[in-house]
This record gives C-alpha cells, structure tokens and sequence, in this order.
C-alpha cells in the first residue's frame, strides 16, 4: 500500500512512524519526502482504519498489483540506475558487448576496445558458465571476474558478469559492477533474497517460459531485500519454433514498461541463436523502446568456446551500433 504523510512532517517524526510500521511487521520504503511504500504479506488482513489513526499519516492507498515495489502503481516515473557516470533507464541507450564466455586477457581487451570506441558502456563476459552439458567448458572462475574488472576499468567501462549461487555472489562482488541472473536461476528464491542485501545492480533475465508476472516477482524478492535497482532482460522463451534457438518476445519491451517502473533492455543473441539474425533484432528491440541491447561479440566469432553461432564479429557489432544509434534517435523524436 501506499501511505501519504501530513505535509512537512519532521525527520523525527517520520522515522519514528517507519520505526513503528516496520515493528509492526511491514517492509517499508521512503520514496522522497512525503510518500512511504509498505508491503505485507497480509495486506487483506491489515485494519485499514487502525493503521490511518497513526500520527504523521494523511492518506492510504492500497496496492492491487502482487509485485507491489516493482508496480507503476508505486512508482509512476522510470526508475533511473546510475553508475560509473552512466545512467541505465535514462534517456541514452544502455549497451553491454563482450564474449559469452572469458577465455583470455587478450580476447577481452579486443572485445574492450571495440566496444568502447563503438559507443558501448559496459563489457560482459561469463566467468561461469551454466552449461547444459557437464562436458562443455564451464568457464574461469573467479579469476574471470578478475580479468574481467582489470580489463573493464582499463577501457572506463561498467563489468557484467553472470552467478549462479550465494558463493559465487561473494567471489564477484569485489571485482564486478553489475550481477547478472542467467534464466535457469530467476527462480532460485535464496539467491535471489541475497541479492536484495547487496549494493550493486542486477541484471536479471527472463526464464525460458517466464510470464511478465513471474520476472516482475522476481525482481520483488531483490527489491523487498533492500536493492532497488534491478534492470529485467528480455533473452527469448521457448516454443515450437526451431529455425531460432529461442523466440525474442518483443512484446515483453512495451508490456514490461507499462507494467513497471524498472529498465527493460533486450538479449537478441539468445533471443535469436543466430549471428545474421543478432544486428536485425538489435534494432527491433530499440524501436521497441528498450532501455538497452545485450549483445556476444569475439574477435574470431567461429572460434568461440560457446555460443559461437550468435556471436557476431566486432565489423558487425560496430555496424550494429550505428543503426541503433539512429533507430534510438528516431524514437526519442517520436517521444519527446
């Protein structure tokens, strides 16, 4: 629910309110100076008219989405996550580049330096590797984490790399900027409550057969946990189709916005599985309105240890870069 405070209530008196509420079994949240989030498991038994009598109170709005924090009903104006000077759910378009998976310091820096002079902002690259198969190259650990910050910060780009557990969590935090969750864990509810007690962003992916609602109460977890800046990513779900490895819901972008306050940016290499299709889809998601594009991209695309058909060269990538760059400008015009 939502709770209006009595205009130009005191700092004191404010937190001795939140101070109460929270005793009394809520999560609350303080958005500016006269707006308060609460969230209950049982709001249908909360008194409404005992909870109005409380001092420094105005008004009570109840919240009929389920993902309460996430919800436009909470947050009507976009939520804006900024770090290392950039802003992701701003007005630019948010575009991390690099290889799915880490396989050496100077395959990084090549991704790093195209990346960059390309306009990207942040460089990922898999430290490890959730693989369907145990015989597939599960990754380098944290010493991908590692190589991956040293090479991040030596180009001035935002580092982004995926977990799979609480212990891997740990590893990343003192090298990584943004924690991403791959989709086979966007259900993993203990990973998830302990990326709500952390300070960094989090990327989160759509699962393979995800609903909108799912991801958002998802992100709930992380967000009732404490961290409010979740970035959702549309990756593909699966159906009958087998031409693509996955398909890219497009859809996910304006209905996700609609819903929810938080960035939405778009994965076409796993939406797709395929290189030729990766650029076409780039630019469908940011007509779209995506918040950002999450792209694979190699030195030697043919050669890469996984994902080699969705990875595009650093040529096409550079190309891609342009087009969006255009189709973004074309949308902000039409927004403005």
């Amino acid at each position: 629910m939502l709770i209006e405070l009595i205009p130009n209530l005191s700092y004191q008196a404010a937190t001795e309110l939140i101070e109460r509420l929270e005793w009394m079994g809520f999560h609350v949240v303080r958005q500016g100076n006269d707006t308060l989030t609460l969230v209950s498991g049982v709001d249908k038994l909360v008194n409404m008219e005992g909870l109005a009598t409380l001092p420094g109170i105005a008004k009570i709005q109840p919240l009929k989405s389920r993902f309460k924090l996430a919800s436009r009903e909470s947050k009507s104006a976009d939520t804006q996550i900024n770090i290392k000077n950039v802003t992701i759910g701003g007005g630019e378009l948010f575009v991390i580049a690099g290889p799915c998976s880490i396989e050496s310091e100077a395959q990084l820096l090549a991704c790093a330096t195209v990346a960059k002079n390309a306009g990207a902002q942040a460089l990922r690259g898999g430290a490890y590797k959730p693989r369907t198969s145990p015989y597939e190259y599960q990754g380098m650990g944290v010493e991908g984490f590692k190589l991956l910050s040293k090479v991040a910060n030596l180009h001035g780009l935002i580092s982004v790399s995926e977990i799979m557990d609480t212990n891997q969590m740990e590893e990343a935090l003192p090298y990584i900027d943004i924690l991403q969750i791959g989709a086979r864990n966007i259900q993993n509810y203990s990973l998830l409550k302990a990326l709500g007690k952390i300070d960094k962003p989090i990327l989160l992916k759509r699962g393979f057969a995800t609903t909108y609602q799912e991801l958002l109460m998802a992100a709930e977890y992380i967000m009732v946990g404490g961290n409010p800046n979740v970035i959702l990513c549309e990756r593909g779900i699966r159906t009958f189709e087998t031409y693509t490895r996955n398909t890219l819901d497009l859809n996910a972008v304006p209905s996700l916005q609609e819903m929810t306050h938080l960035p939405v940016i778009v994965d076409p290499s796993h939406g797709t599985g395929v290189r030729s299709l990766v650029p076409i889809m780039a630019r469908a998601a940011v007509a779209a309105g995506a918040n950002g594009i999450l792209v694979e991209t190699h030195p030697h695309p043919d050669l890469s240890i996984s994902d080699a058909t969705q990875t595009i060269s650093f040529a096409s990538f550079t190309k891609m870069m342009h087009e969006i760059k255009a189709v973004h400008c074309l949308v902000k015009s039409f927004t403005n």
